[in-house]
Order: C-alpha cells, then sequence, then structure tokens
C-alpha cells in the first residue's frame, strides 16, 4: 500500500480545498483510536475565515487511486456549501428529529471486540433548540464485505453515508437518546448499497414525504437554530438519504416557496417564513413521537406472565 509523506498530504489537502473554496488554515499532528497517527486539518471558506471545518485523515494516507482526490474536492466542496448553515454540524431526520453529528474520531479502526468489522465512533445529539443533555454515543460499524465498496475508510470517503445510517437507524427507532449512556451500534452493511446501480439507497421517499422533510429541516434548522437565517436545501447528502437528487430537492423547495413556506434567497438557499413557524406545535409533535418511538416499550401482558410461549 502506498504511503503519503506529510508534504504529500498537506498539498493534496490544499489543492482540494483551493478548488472548492476553502483555505487550510492548520494541520496538527494528533493520535487517533488505537493511537493510530493522524493529521487534524482546519478549514475554512475563503471569503469567511470565521466558518471553519475539521477533517481528520491517516497521517499515512496517500492518493493512490484516481478518484480519490476528485472526491476529496467534491467533499469539500459540498462542506463549504454547507458551513453556510447556521449550524453546519446539524441534520434532520425523516421522523422529524433535530440532531447535530460530532464528535467523530476517523478514520476506521478494526473493531477490537474480535467482531470482523471496521468502527468509527461518534456523538448524535438532540438539537431542539433546549439546550437539552439528550444524546446518543454511537459505534458506526462496517463490514468488511461493505468496506469493498468504499474507496477508503477515511473521512471524505465515508461521512456522509455514515451519517444516513445513523438517520435511518434513528427512524427505525433503533438507536435511543440519553443523558448518559454506552455506545450503541449502529450497523452499516451492504443492505444500504445496490451494487447493481453503484449507489447507496436507504429510504424510498416519496415528493410528499420530501417536501415535509424540507419544511421540517427549515422549521428546525432555520427557524429555531438559525433564528431565521437562511439553510441549504440542495445538500446532496440529505438526497443521498431520501433516494432522490438535489435538484429534485431545489423543485420541492420552489413549491414551499410558492406556497409560503420558504423565503428564497439563491444557490440553494432557503429561510423559513413566518407562516411556516406559526406551524410549530405540528413540528414539535413530530419531534416528540420520534422521541418516543425510540423508546423501548415493555409488553404488560409478559408483565401479567401471559406470553405465547
Amino acid at each position: 500500500m502506498a504511503v503519503a509523506s506529510k508534504t504529500e498530504l498537506m498539498g493534496a489537502m490544499e489543492s482540494a480545498a483551493r478548488q472548492a473554496g476553502m483555505v487550510v488554515v492548520s494541520a496538527e499532528e494528533t493520535r487517533g483510536h488505537a493511537d493510530v497517527e493522524t493529521t487534524s486539518f482546519q478549514l475554512a471558506l475563503a471569503g469567511n475565515p470565521q466558518r471553519r471545518l475539521g477533517l481528520e485523515l491517516s497521517s499515512s494516507f496517500a492518493f493512490s487511486k484516481p478518484e480519490l482526490l476528485p472526491e476529496l474536492t467534491e467533499h469539500l466542496r459540498q462542506a463549504a456549501l454547507r458551513l453556510r448553515n447556521p449550524r453546519p454540524d446539524c441534520y434532520v431526520t425523516l421522523a422529524g428529529l433535530p440532531i447535530s453529528l460530532r464528535e467523530f474520531r476517523w478514520p476506521f479502526h478494526r473493531s477490537t471486540s474480535g467482531a470482523d468489522t471496521h468502527v468509527v465512533h461518534g456523538v448524535l445529539g438532540l438539537e431542539d433548540g433546549q439546550e437539552t443533555p439528550l444524546h446518543a454515543k454511537v459505534a458506526a460499524s462496517m463490514t468488511l464485505t461493505f468496506a469493498e465498496i468504499v474507496p477508503a475508510p477515511e473521512q471524505p470517503y465515508a461521512e456522509s453515508f455514515i451519517y444516513n445510517a445513523i438517520r435511518k437507524t434513528l427512524d427505525q427507532g433503533q438507536l435511543e437518546f440519553y443523558k448518559s449512556g454506552n455506545r450503541q451500534t449502529v450497523a452499516v452493511t451492504t443492505r444500504y448499497y445496490s451494487r447493481w446501480q453503484k449507489r447507496f439507497i436507504f429510504s424510498d421517499t416519496t415528493a410528499e414525504q420530501r417536501a415535509e422533510f424540507l419544511v421540517r429541516k427549515l422549521f428546525w434548522m432555520s427557524g429555531i437554530q438559525g433564528s431565521g437565517a437562511p439553510v441549504w436545501l440542495a445538500d446532496p447528502c440529505d438526497a443521498q438519504y431520501m433516494n432522490t437528487t438535489a435538484e429534485e430537492m431545489v423543485e420541492r423547495a420552489l413549491e414551499l416557496e410558492t406556497a409560503g413556506m420558504a423565503k428564497g434567497w439563491g444557490d440553494g438557499m432557503w429561510s423559513a417564513t413566518a407562516a411556516l413557524m406559526q406551524r410549530r406545535p405540528e413540528f414539535e409533535a413530530a419531534m416528540q413521537a420520534a422521541l418516543t418511538f425510540t423508546k423501548p416499550t415493555f409488553n404488560e401482558e409478559m408483565r401479567g406472565g401471559h406470553t405465547n410461549m
């Protein structure tokens, strides 16, 4: 396996950042999980240096495949657009949960439990505007078969599908929020990937579901977290999550603008309108229902000794 020098890694990062409209602010030698040597980069928007992005790569990572550098550039291009959001680390689930995804320690590392998997650790938090302590520590576990699909087990090549696997797992009620708690597993397997279509598939959605997703994103990320600031509605990460395209997301957003639910700012950015914010009870009720769905329920018949066994 090719091993890059620090100079080569820095040169590749600076080139990709420049093409994405960003600049490398700093590069620090760090230690990842299992004491793996990593380089933690801080990047900023070229036109707004206060808006920054953290990116961590294995220090030995080499761009040994022709697609790796272009994919890094595309990852940074999308990240630069996402940095315009009030909270670039925040996302919304189809069920209506506003969450943050943070503290991920890249790259993947081999499982220490004896399983044949690659694992990355992180934290998702509930972001309801109330500074709630509810969160979930997660271990996203990628099977060896799935790992063969991924260009490299590094942040720029895996972040989007890991975030979407976490959202999908939340939608299925298989992650629970706690004030404190143990790490919960998110299984990332080939069921999320179509070898025939050569793309990730998480949730098949209708146009109506995608429009509802966007109004929820506007409410939480623009109205609540951003106090009315615009957010990026043409995010390819969201499009992948809902098995659609960024172009189709723009079509739904334009329909919301016509309906008075969104105000357009250009370049894929929209903000919540006063009319949309009047629907607050609806969005808060959806969030509470989604939270309730993640909590385990106890079978009362089993409590009384009645079973089907």
